[in-house]
């Protein structure tokens, strides 16, 4: 699987990672909150460094459908039912700051950018009677939101509601710009090296440990979509969720707005003119991570769907993203639980990440090296857990406890490490250890199939050939090699 933004994404340039060098901030993730974050530091004389353990934009940026959009499906009426009505206005001001700064820069730096009306529509009674719970809160957020029937689907709607001057970019090329402008302030962006943990240095500053070596900075910024390092117990407070997208050819006329649906299955669609062609991106078809039994057929149910109501040739480029939706509603940005005030972390975008990705960065960037007007408190998000957030915690971690004892004892069935056809994966035991088998590409491998986060046993996701972690998200590639998720090494050989 590769996105259409990674299939034809920009060179991102990157430089030499200098075992021992000595930084102000030290960026993990090489992402839209990553780079925004560091460009904002370097703009303001520090000395920063961006690493990123595979390439800038790999995971989620790289794989958005990106709409940078304030109408966001549900999400307003669900932070007012976790956290109020001054949560919900503080959220919507700090996504406009985002919203405002990203198509600023896009428009400053020659990005491709294009106004569309965002739509949010359901099909069904129950969806109506959602769209008017969130219509409710987006007014008292103060967002300029209508209720419609009129949208451009070929099929019936319930209701709708529109919200015009939203938009869409490309994110790698967005991303390439940061890059850039980071760079030639001065900025490190270091690919390809993974970090692994932080502890003490002298004179108060922080030892990062990486794959090749180890710097030090006296800030640390974790903006890995869940935090790395366990700090703050984020995992815990997180549901990862995994959703795929794919990109159509055009042949005939499709709708010109960015699409969303509240009922389940879940359905997403905008368009793109990439490198002279036009596509229909439709994407869709969430689930916890490694919790479905074949998210192959989710993603074949996506393409019949799309070509079923739209005039489109068969998908020119499949993906998926992983998303984490907080128990809090909100997202957790600020200071990490015993960092002395010089840890930071940011997560719990829940599929939001380009309007709070920026807003993110405003506030990091501002409590890191505070300028006069460089942002205020009302972007700062640190929500607190209400007995129904303490409840949904509750009931997700039990969730992660029953995979958990449901993945040991299913791994204890069976025994025969024989190869499994092509693009298929299995666990089976091994003197009573979880071992992982696949077959892809014509070569079998064999992996320890138990995650070295927090101990899961890992599932086959047939669409990614990918063995993905039920309880926190962390994912591997067939041969063991570390993808994404709070994990921080990969798999041993079996």
């Amino acid at each position: 699987m590769e996105s259409l933004w990674l299939a034809t994404a920009p060179r991102i340039a990157t430089d030499a990672f200098i075992p021992e060098a000595a930084y102000e901030t030290v960026v993990v993730g090489g992402g839209l909150t990553g780079l925004t974050t560091a460009l904002l530091l370097a703009r303001r004389g520090q000395k920063v460094a961006v690493v990123e353990a595979r390439e800038a934009g790999a995971v989620t940026s790289g794989n958005t459908t990106a709409k940078v959009s304030l109408l966001q499906g549900l999400q307003l009426s669900n932070i007012l039912s976790h956290q109020g009505a001054d949560a919900v206005r503080e959220y919507a001001q700090a996504n406009r700051a985002g919203q405002d700064w990203l198509l600023g820069f896009c428009r400053e730096r020659g990005v491709d950018h294009e106004f569309r009306t965002a739509y949010t529509y359901a099909i069904s009674d129950k969806g109506r009677q959602s769209l008017e719970k969130e219509l409710s809160a987006a007014t008292a957020a103060g967002l300029s939101v209508q209720q419609t029937r009129d949208t451009e689907l070929p099929f019936d709607v319930s209701g709708a509601l529109k919200m015009t001057g939203q938009a869409q970019i490309h994110p790698l090329q967005a991303l390439g710009a940061l890059a850039s402008e980071f760079r030639s302030l001065g900025g490190t962006l270091i690919q390809g090296v993974r970090v692994t943990g932080a502890g003490t240095a002298p004179d108060n500053r922080i030892r990062v440990a990486t794959s090749f070596g180890s710097v030090s900075a006296r800030h640390l910024v974790l903006a890995t979509g869940i935090p790395v390092l366990d700090r703050g117990g984020y995992f815990a407070r997180l549901l990862p969720l995994r959703s795929y997208a794919m990109a159509h050819p055009v042949q005939g006329q499709v709708p010109q707005g960015m699409y969303l649906s509240v009922d389940t299955p879940s359905r997403s669609l905008r368009t793109a003119r990439v490198d002279g062609t036009d596509y229909l991106i439709s994407g869709g078809n969430g689930h916890a991570v490694g919790r479905h039994p074949h998210p192959q057929a989710l993603v074949d149910d996506l393409a019949e769907w799309t070509e079923r109501y739209f005039p489109v040739a068969g998908p020119s480029h499949i993906w998926s993203a992983q998303d984490y939706e907080p128990a809090s509603g909100l997202p957790y940005v600020g200071e990490v639980p015993f960092g002395d005030g010089s840890i930071f972390a940011a997560t719990g975008f829940n599929k939001w990440g380009m309007t709070n990705a920026v807003a993110t960065a405003l506030a990091l960037s501002q409590a890191i090296a505070p300028v006069q007007d460089g942002g205020a408190d009302r972007n700062w998000y640190q929500p607190r857990l209400s007995p129904r957030d303490v409840l949904t915690a509750v009931r997700d971690n039990a969730e992660v406890g029953l995979e958990m004892l449901a993945g040991w004892a299913s791994s204890l069935a069976a025994a025969d490490e024989s190869a499994p056809p092509e693009g298929q994966g299995k666990v089976v035991r091994r003197n009573v250890k979880p071992v992982g088998v696949c077959t892809v590409h014509g070569e079998t491998s064999k992996v320890s199939a138990v995650c070295p986060h927090l101990g899961g046993v890992l599932s086959w996701n047939d669409a990614e050939s990918s063995w993905d972690c039920p309880l926190h998200g962390s994912r591997f590639a067939a041969d063991g090699t570390l993808l994404e998720g709070p994990a921080v090494r990969g798999l041993e050989t079996a």
